[in-house]
């Protein structure tokens, strides 16, 4: 989407944001009776991938698994909540925040994954194009811009060690 000066619409925070249930199956499981965390990691990526699809309007890829924290295990027949959203947009590329949850019968949540992805916005041909920017509406979606502010940095800097 464009205004009408030809740029592209800057975005909320709340536009692209993302939730994803999922109830845990025996097939979902590892060797030690908890949820598998490659499938877990699959998961996060869908989300963060709407997530972005909904902000960029348009395809995207996967550049980075950034930070992927798992804290709390999940069991069978646990309901799994996956929420995403946008924390920073760069020029072509988006940081998403996927927070994973144990969600009880009563309704109450119990966080279990925190990560952290970078996706990449696709034109028709595959080849990176502009992202719309974020609009921040809350102190606490200015404190994440922060955060992914220098997380971006740090990527940056290993990307030149490594090279």
């Amino acid at each position: 989407m464009t205004d009408e000066t030809g740029k592209l619409s800057a975005k909320h925070v709340s536009d692209s944001r993302t939730e994803q249930v999922q109830i845990l199956m025996s097939e979902q499981i590892n060797g030690q009776s908890r949820l598998f965390g490659g499938k877990l990691m699959e998961w996060i990526d869908v989300v963060a991938a709407v997530v972005a699809r909904r902000h960029s309007g348009c395809d995207v890829t996967t550049a980075s698994v950034d930070n992927l924290q798992f804290r709390a295990p999940a069991f069978v027949n646990d309901t799994i909540i996956l929420v995403g959203k946008l924390t920073r947009a760069g020029r072509t590329s988006m940081e998403v925040r996927v927070d994973t949850y144990v969600e009880e019968l009563s309704g109450e949540r119990h966080k279990i994954n925190v990560a952290y992805l970078v996706m990449v916005a696709l034109d028709k041909k595959g080849n990176p194009t502009p992202v719309p920017r974020l609009i921040l509406d809350t102190d606490a979606e200015a404190a994440e811009w922060e955060a992914a502010e220098r997380r971006q940095q740090l990527r940056v800097q290993r990307r030149k060690e490594r090279f």
